[in-house]
């Protein structure tokens, strides 16, 4: 079962990423340590895409966390 866009957000904030806000429904997160921002668009009560969860899983390991 895919995990819910609302746990990729905490598992950003969890390691020290900010919301930069954004359009619509997406969030950009940024981190002073990552080149690029990670974007995160739909609800939070959304199921995550394989490819949302991939970029969360690649920014925090870049962040060192």
């Amino acid at each position: 079962m895919p995990r819910k866009l609302r746990e990729l957000i905490a598992d950003l904030k969890k390691a020290g990423f900010v919301d930069r806000g954004g359009k619509g429904s997406h969030r950009n997160f940024t981190h002073s340590r990552c080149a690029l921002p990670v974007t995160i668009s739909g609800k939070p009560g959304d199921d995550a895409k394989p490819y949302q969860e991939r970029a969360v899983r690649d920014a925090i390991e870049e962040s060192g966390k």
